[in-house]
């Protein structure tokens, strides 16, 4: 999971917080892809469902990247 933990590390206790919520986190990113999926179907009258999803996708990328690049920035010290 963690790419950077060397063999024989122990976790730390942000690490042990992170990986605890693992499973929650991943939730809430699908929850938060399934709303918006929802919403274009609510909204667009027989939407393309795999249009929308990669659209999304590609959406929720861009922010990923921009919140890599905030942290690179050093804007979560």
């Amino acid at each position: 999971m963690f790419t950077y933990r060397l063999k024989g590390h122990s976790m730390n206790p942000v690490e042990q917080d992170i990986t605890r919520r693992r499973n929650e986190i991943i939730a809430e990113v699908n929850a938060l892809f399934n709303a918006n999926i929802k919403f274009t179907d609510w909204d667009v009258p027989e939407a393309d469902n795999e249009l929308a999803a990669k659209l999304i996708i590609e959406i929720m990328e861009e922010a990923l990247d921009r919140l890599k690049a905030n942290l690179d920035a050093g804007g979560f010290r």
